[in-house]
C-alpha cells in the first residue's frame, strides 16, 4: 500500500473504530501491531534485534502473508519484502534500506536464507503476545452479538494437525498406533474457540493427540479457557458436554450452552426424556469424574437447566431429541437458536485447514509448530476483521460472507494497493477491493440440498503405498 496511507493509519490507532479508515491486512496489522508495541516486546524479552531487515514485525507480517497466498513458499514471503514494504517497518532502518544519494533505494536479496533464519530465531513468546494483543483488540471491536444471545459467544471444537516425520516432532507429538503397528506422522490435537457472531478466534490450545501425555479436548480447553472474554459464553458438542468442562467455565463466570449425550441426559433428568422438558438441576460430578479430575473440591458443583427438544435435521433424518444443559438465563429457545449456530466451527475449521493449509505442517520442530500455527490463526483473524468491515457497511452479518472468497479478493487486489503511488490511488484501490468483498456473500438456498454420501472414490496412487 502507498506508504502515506499506511503509515497514517498505523498513527490513527484501533480507537478510531475499524469502520472508520480502510482495514485491508497490511494496514489493519500495522495499526494493530504498531513498532511501539514490538519495541516494548523487545525490551521486556531482551531481545537483540538492533535495525536489521528481518526483525520481528517484517518476519510476522512475511509469514503471514505466506498464509494468505495460495501455496506460499519462503520465496513468496521474500518476494513479498522485496516488492516493498512500509517505512514503519523499521524506525531505524539499516544502510541496506537507506536510499542513497540519488534516492534510489537498494536492492534486497531474494535469497531465503536470511528470512529463513529470522523465522527460526523468532521467539514463541513474541508471536503468542503479538496474537494476544491482535485478538484482543478486534474482538473489542466486534463485541455486538445476536440480541437473543446477551453477548458474546464462542464455540469450541478439536481437530488433529499432522506434521513432518523429524525426531523431535516424533518425540514430541507420537504418532497413532493400532493392531498393524505404528504410523508414519506426528498428530497434535488443536483446541480451536471462534466467535460465532464475528468469526475470531482465540489463540488455539493444542497437546500431543497420543502418547503417555496425550491430552483430551477437554483438557485442552480447560487449559486455554482463562484466554476466553469475560463473561462470553461457551458452546459445545457432546463432547464438551461434561461435568469437568461446566464447572470450569462456571467457576470463570462463563455461561455455558452444552450439548449431553442421550446416556448423560437420561443420568441428570433422573428418568426418560421428553419434547420440552426443562428442569433446573444441580450437576455434581460422578465418581468417574472424581477420579479423572481428582483436584475437585467435594463441595464441586453447577447450577443450570437442562432442557430438551424434539429437533429435525436440516438432511432430511429422523427427528431427534436434543439435550442442552446451559447455565443461561432467560427463555430455553435462546440457548436453542444459540447451539444451532455450532455448525459455523466445522466450516471454520475447513477454512483452517484448507483455505489457510493447516491440514498438515512442513515445518519440522515443535517451535516451529507453534509459531506456524499461531501465525496461521492471526492471519485468520486479520481476514475475519476486514470482512467484519464488508459486513458493517451492507448491514449484513460477518457470517454472511465466504472466508475463502473474501481471502481470495484480498490476495488479488493486495499487489495493487501497496503499489500505489498515492494515498488517492490506494485508497480508490481499496474502495474497488470491498466493492468486490461485499459480493462475497454466500447464497441463500431457498430448497433443502439432498445429503451427501459420506463415501470417496480412492485416488489412483502413481507409486505403492510405503511399508516400514
Amino acid at each position: 500500500m502507498a506508504r502515506s496511507l499506511v503509515e497514517g493509519e498505523a498513527r490513527g490507532g484501533i480507537q478510531a473504530g475499524l469502520t472508520a479508515a480502510p482495514a485491508d491486512v497490511l494496514s489493519l496489522f500495522l495499526r494493530l501491531l504498531p513498532s511501539e508495541f514490538f519495541d516494548r516486546l523487545r525490551q521486556e524479552e531482551k531481545l537483540r534485534e538492533s535495525n536489521r531487515v528481518y526483525n520481528a514485525a517484517v518476519v510476522m507480517w512475511l509469514m503471514i502473508a505466506q498464509r494468505l497466498q495460495r501455496n506460499g513458499t519462503l520465496e513468496t514471503g521474500v518476494l513479498e519484502l522485496v516488492r516493498g514494504l512500509p517505512a514503519s517497518f523499521w524506525p531505524r532502518p539499516c544502510k541496506r534500506l537507506q536510499a542513497g544519494p540519488e534516492g534510489q533505494r537498494p536492492n534486497l536479496s531474494s535469497n531465503t536464507g536470511s528470512y529463513n533464519g529470522a523465522r527460526q530465531t523468532l521467539p514463541v513468546s513474541v508471536v503468542e503476545e503479538s496474537f494476544d494483543h491482535v485478538f484482543e483488540r478486534l474482538s473489542g471491536e466486534a463485541t455486538e452479538f445476536g440480541a437473543r444471545a446477551g453477548g458474546q459467544a464462542y464455540c469450541l471444537d478439536g481437530t488433529g494437525i499432522r506434521m513432518n516425520p523429524t525426531e523431535a516432532l516424533r518425540e514430541a507429538y507420537p504418532p497413532g498406533s493400532n493392531q498393524h503397528g505404528e504410523t508414519h506422522w506426528p498428530v497434535l490435537r488443536m483446541l480451536v474457540a471462534h466467535d460465532l457472531y464475528s468469526g475470531l478466534a482465540m489463540r488455539p490450545q493444542w497437546g500431543p493427540m497420543y502418547g503417555s501425555q496425550a491430552v483430551s479436548e477437554q483438557g485442552l480447553l480447560e487449559q486455554a479457557i482463562d484466554r476466553l472474554p469475560r463473561g462470553s459464553a461457551v458452546v459445545g458438542d457432546a463432547n464438551f458436554g461434561v461435568f469437568s468442562v461446566a464447572y470450569a467455565a462456571d467457576q470463570r463466570h462463563h455461561p455455558v450452552v452444552l450439548r449431553l449425550t442421550p446416556v448423560r441426559a437420561r443420568h441428570l433428568a433422573g428418568g426418560d426424556l421428553r419434547d420440552g422438558m426443562e428442569q433446573r438441576m444441580q450437576w455434581r460430578p460422578t465418581r468417574e469424574d472424581r477420579r479423572s479430575h481428582p483436584e475437585l473440591p467435594p463441595e464441586a458443583s453447577v447450577s443450570g437447566r437442562l432442557m430438551v427438544r424434539q429437533v429435525q435435521p436440516s438432511n432430511g433424518n429422523e427427528p431427534f431429541l436434543l439435550a442442552l444443559f446451559t447455565t443461561m438465563e432467560g427463555e430455553a429457545e435462546e440457548s436453542f437458536q444459540l447451539y444451532g449456530q455450532r455448525w459455523n466451527i466445522e466450516t471454520d475449521l475447513r477454512s483452517l485447514k484448507g483455505t489457510l493449509q493447516l491440514e498438515q505442517l512442513t515445518c519440522t520442530s515443535p517451535e516451529m509448530v507453534a509459531k506456524e500455527i499461531d501465525v496461521a490463526l492471526l492471519a485468520y483473524n486479520l481476514v475475519r476483521a476486514v470482512t467484519y468491515v464488508a459486513a458493517q457497511t451492507a448491514g449484513l452479518p460477518p457470517r454472511s460472507f465466504g472466508f475463502t472468497r473474501v481471502r481470495n479478493v484480498i490476495h488479488a487486489f493486495a499487489p495493487l494497493i501497496a503499489a500505489a503511488p498515492d494515498e488517492h490511488e490506494a485508497r480508490k484501490l481499496w474502495d474497488k477491493m470491498m466493492y468486490y468483498v461485499g459480493q462475497a456473500k454466500l447464497p441463500k438456498r431457498t430448497r433443502k440440498r439432498p445429503p451427501y454420501p459420506r463415501a470417496v472414490w480412492a485416488k489412483p496412487q502413481t507409486f505403492p503405498k510405503r511399508k516400514e
